[in-house]
This record gives C-alpha cells, sequence and structure tokens, in this order.
C-alpha cells in the first residue's frame, strides 16, 4: 500500500471509527430505585431504596416469622435492594440480622437507631449489644433514635461523642439521627455533628412533623419539612425519607403512595427512602413506584 493509499485509509477509516463512537455515546444515566447514592458528606453509598423493618415497631415485620421474613429479605436483596434498617426499639434487629446472615458484608449497607433516653448506660457496650443482636462486625449508619424535643442536640452529646469514638474503631461507618416533631427538626440545620438524616415526609403531611411529636397529620407543615430538608442538602447532609405511606394511611392507596413517592424525591428531593415491607408484591410496587418518580 503507497502513502497516499495509506493516508487515504486511515482518514476514512478514523471518520468511520468516529461516526460509530458517536452512535454510541452512552446516553444520560437512568435513576433507579436500586442504584446507588451518595449520603452527603457521609460519602457512604446505599441503594436509593431501602427496607424499613419498623411497620408498627417492627410488630408487623416480626408477625411474618423468620422464615418468610427472611425469604422477603432475599427477595428484596435479589431485585437490588441492598440497605436494609432496624432500630433497637423495634421487633427486628435479631431476625434481619439472622435473614442477613450468609450474604456478603460489603454487599449491603445495615442502618440501625439507638436509644438515648437509657441512664447509667455505657454507650460502647450498647452498640456491641446492637452488634451481637443484629450479628454484624458493624454498622453503615448509626442514628439517635426518636429525637423529638427542642434540646436534643445539646442532652445528645454523651452519646454523639460515643458514636464518633465507635467510628473511630471502626465498627460504625457513618452518623445521624431520626426526629419527630417540628421543634427537633428546626434544631437539625447547623448541628455540625450530623452526616445523615432521617425526616418524615409526604405529599400529604400524614403521619409528619407538626408542632409537637405526636403522630399525627400536619398538611399545613409540609412546606416547612420541605425548607428543611432543602437547607440540610445545602449543608451537605445525606437525607432519607420515612412514612412515605403515612404511616399504613396509604395502604389501600396506590394512588397516594406513588403521589408520595414522587413529592419525597421531586419535590423535597431526599437521597433515598425507606419503606416498611410485608409482601414481594409490595417490594415490587416500590420499585416501580420510585422508578416512576426518578423517571
Amino acid at each position: 500500500m503507497n502513502s497516499t493509499t495509506r493516508r487515504s485509509f486511515l482518514k476514512t477509516g478514523l471518520a468511520a471509527g468516529a461516526m460509530a463512537t458517536v452512535g454510541t455515546l452512552p446516553l444520560a444515566a437512568k435513576r433507579t430505585a436500586t442504584d446507588t447514592v451518595v449520603l452527603g458528606r457521609s460519602k457512604l453509598q446505599v441503594t436509593r431504596l431501602a427496607f424499613g423493618t419498623g411497620t408498627d415497631g417492627g410488630a408487623v415485620q416480626a408477625g411474618l416469622g423468620q422464615q418468610e421474613f427472611t425469604r422477603l429479605v432475599h427477595y428484596a436483596y435479589d431485585h437490588g435492594i441492598r440497605f436494609f434498617e432496624t432500630a433497637e426499639a423495634y421487633q427486628t434487629p435479631a431476625m434481619l440480622g439472622e435473614a442477613l446472615k450468609g450474604l456478603p458484608r460489603d454487599s449491603y449497607q445495615l442502618m440501625s437507631k439507638v436509644t438515648t433516653f437509657h441512664e447509667g448506660i455505657d454507650p460502647q457496650a450498647k452498640f456491641d449489644e446492637l452488634r451481637r443482636t443484629s450479628q454484624t462486625e458493624y454498622f453503615d449508619i448509626m442514628l439517635l433514635h426518636w429525637q423529638h424535643t427542642a434540646d436534643w442536640p445539646e442532652t445528645t452529646k454523651r452519646w454523639q461523642d460515643a458514636i464518633l469514638d465507635a467510628q473511630q474503631r471502626k465498627t460504625i461507618r457513618t452518623h445521624g439521627a431520626s426526629v419527630h416533631g417540628l421543634p427537633a427538626l428546626r434544631q437539625m440545620p447547623g448541628t455540625h455533628w450530623l452526616d445523615v438524616g432521617l425526616i418524615r415526609v409526604n405529599h400529604s403531611g400524614a403521619r409528619m412533623d407538626g408542632p409537637t411529636y405526636e403522630d399525627t397529620n400536619h398538611p399545613d407543615n409540609v412546606s416547612e419539612v420541605v425548607g428543611h430538608i432543602h437547607q440540610l442538602k445545602k449543608e451537605g447532609l445525606g437525607v432519607i425519607g420515612m412514612k412515605l405511606c403515612g404511616g399504613g394511611q396509604f395502604q389501600t392507596s396506590h394512588d397516594d403512595r406513588a403521589k408520595a413517592m414522587k413529592f419525597a424525591f421531586q419535590n423535597a428531593g431526599v437521597d433515598c427512602a425507606t419503606v416498611g415491607f410485608k409482601s414481594t408484591q409490595e417490594i415490587d410496587e416500590a420499585i416501580s413506584n420510585m422508578n416512576l418518580a426518578l423517571a
């Protein structure tokens, strides 16, 4: 092949290659319920949909029995949900630990919540107890559970420091708080200790934050809750939505469940959401609803 022909060949080949590349450029990644998102400055990656185990304090999940609950957890895992949450106060930590046993620990994230109203309790001993109950060497997220007063950033200092110590020991990876009621929620912005917030949110204010911590409906306060979420996101927090099903009030309304999911992601802008499941059908629906909300 002479030099002129070779140059022509290369020029033509490069042009064709460029055209082929243009034709196969990847489109913007489609967000789904089971892909991962970074929880703000914590840098922790979790799936957008979390499997909650605290419906009615975990009574709903516990009522399934260990065998059926394990089957449900594995169904969620096999369908891409890799974020599971429980709490010391729920009936489910031991059940969830048993259900997750045998699954690669680095393939999922586990969040728990510690009750901070213990008197005379060593926090590190409590964390060790929770790890034993959950059959895990570490928690990916540990939250201060059910903070419901305006002074919680001060009254929980002992637990805050203990969680930071546990992070140094690598038995907890990151931390935050779950709040109930506007007095507690209003303290979250500006509380620099926080990396993650678990906040009640849905489109109608069902079982959402109001003037007190009572689990009642507060439609007039939805805009304030959303405003606080937006501020927390600006401050770098990872925000997890809860009570998207209105604490069970939307149990018979697919339309409300879909609206709540859309509101949480499109209006409030949460990073991910936790939903309590008791059947494979509920898992399938939540994945579908979240995928639509993210489209």
